[in-house]
């Protein structure tokens, strides 16, 4: 008897539904799964079998061919398993029930439970996609399966309650998502600016460029406090948009990195790779590609401390994702895209020895010594990068500073002022512009007015710091940023002023 039921797979960022045609037929028994299978789904023949007898459920000894349709595409992982035993149950006549909406995800274990999968989330937008709305997943992915608008979600224990459920003797609960919880959901971190005595500087340089979404470097000698600067920035980035956590939540379930139960990634990403990885760990890769840290890092930020003791080949794959907020891998089974639009943090030594410039420790480092340390950065990416700032060490008078710092709540507030007051502007642009800092060079034209001191002073900030078309670009679009926090929008010479002093670099600081 064949019966045809449904499941999903994964191929990169996104999932994809497969059909699952079961024969079961009174021949000498043989149990074969066809359809590009990979060896997960090949071993699954056996998990199949004893999860169906460790159910108390009769599996039959009988020829069982099984097709993964379409059967050009290469199906990897262990999502079919309860698909394939159901099938099996319906093709030998122990079930009697219409498949044609409901959608089987999950792997068994011996003993009859369903387990989690990996990328449960994008598997049901597929399945949504493709008409099914009766989705069985385990209990553990039900949560994320729920956000799925037009399905209705089954949280499933063991084989034996979905027999029980599909034989009309049992009813399974169903599992909903609470939209309008998700946006009444406040930010909340033990992380908060109040922690960080002093570098009012540093805070500034940090509150544009959450304003803005620019990218920044913080070079500084140890112990200054680059790390926890870094480390509160996800806290005064505004708060995610269902869409946008929607996107995170995607990659990070596809990584299997999402806490079991929890439905949506509802706070910025903080990726702080270390510094021996690879450029596959960062990017992404694998046979059937996975995300790396700058997709794990979407809508969030990606922290690279101490910038110069990463491979330069390692920081070159930055700068795809840099430009486009997405980054493509090439494999013998085709291209796979994955979303990478992030915000870029870097922090670094001004020298080897790190106290290069420090009013009380010497720095032992030869002066071409220090020319090669930073050689390591790779130009290319110093271009990508629009502020950057020293991070001095702080005095005894700051530390012990009764006055309290401001909160992360604080600075939120001006945040999300500047970026409506930048969002009002972008409205009606002819492009999608998500933040000054991914203005491109038409753009910076079109909506960086400067008045005429502020350009008398970018004129010579041009020709005194021996500025690129980059380099100027890169400064109107700070200056634009700056501006957006005064609510101004014509951008005027303090406002160019402030955008100079935040180009360390620029001038020459070594």
């Amino acid at each position: 008897m064949l019966t045809v039921l449904h499941s999903a797979s994964l191929l990169g960022a996104d999932g994809f539904a497969v059909t699952i045609e079961c024969s079961v037929s009174d021949k000498l028994p043989m149990f074969e799964i066809v359809g590009l299978p990979d060896n997960a789904i090949k071993e699954s023949k056996e998990r199949i079998r004893i999860a169906s007898e460790n159910s108390g459920l009769f599996f039959p000894d009988s020829e069982i061919l099984v097709n993964l349709a379409p059967a050009d595409i290469k199906k990897a992982g262990s999502a079919f398993d309860l698909a394939i035993l159901i099938g099996i149950f319906a093709g030998a006549g122990h079930l009697n029930c219409d498949f044609s909406d409901k959608c089987f995800i999950g792997e068994l274990s011996l003993s009859g439970e369903v387990r989690p999968v990996r990328g449960a989330l994008c598997m049901c937008i597929a399945a949504a996609k493709a008409g099914l709305t009766e989705i069985y997943v385990s209990e553990e992915n039900a949560a994320e399966a729920s956000v799925v608008e037009g399905v209705r979600v089954h949280p499933v224990k063991t084989v034996r309650d979905l027999y029980e459920s599909l034989s009309g003797r049992l009813e399974l609960p169903t599992v909903t998502f609470d939209k309008n919880g998700f946006f009444s959901e406040a930010i909340h971190s033990e992380l908060d600016f109040s922690d960080v005595r002093g570098q009012e500087r540093a805070k500034r340089a940090i509150e544009i460029a959450a304003a803005g979404s620019h990218n920044m470097l913080m070079i500084g000698p140890p112990g200054t406090g680059k790390s926890m600067l870094a480390k509160r920035i996800p806290t005064v980035l505004p708060a995610m948009t269902f869409r946008e956590a929607l996107e995170t939540t995607k990659i990070h379930s596809i990584s299997g990195i999402l806490p079991p139960g929890a439905s949506l990634v509802t706070s910025r990403p903080f990726r702080s790779p270390h510094h021996t990885m690879s450029s596959a760990s960062l990017a992404g890769g694998g046979s059937i590609p996975v995300p790396g840290e700058v997709s794990l890092a979407h809508n969030g930020v990606l922290f690279l401390d101490e910038l110069p003791e990463f491979n330069k080949q390692v920081t070159e794959t930055l700068r795809q994702p840099l430009e486009d907020g997405q980054i493509t891998i090439t494999r013998a089974l085709g291209k796979f895209t994955f979303q990478s639009d992030f915000m870029l943090v870097c922090a670094m030594n001004p020298c080897r020895c790190g106290y290069y410039g420090h009013p009380t420790k010497k720095c032992t480092c030869k002066a071409e010594d220090i020319q090669k340390y930073l050689s390591k950065i790779s130009g290319p990416l110093l271009d990508r990068i629009d502020i950057q700032i020293e991070v001095p060490s702080i005095s005894f008078d700051e530390i012990s500073d009764p006055t309290p710092a401001e909160s992360s709540e604080k600075i939120r507030e001006r945040v999300n002022a500047a970026r409506d007051f930048a969002h009002k502007r972008y409205e009606k642009s002819p492009h999608d512009i998500k933040s000054n800092g991914s203005l491109s060079a038409s753009d910076v034209r079109t909506y960086c007015k400067v008045d005429d001191s502020g350009h008398e002073l970018l004129k010579s900030a041009f020709n005194s710091l021996g500025l690129s078309a980059r380099g100027h670009d890169r400064l109107l679009r700070v200056a634009r940023t700056i501006a957006d926090l005064e609510e101004s929008e014509i951008i005027k010479a303090h406002h160019i002023a402030e955008a100079i002093q935040l180009r360390t670099l620029d001038r020459k600081y070594w």
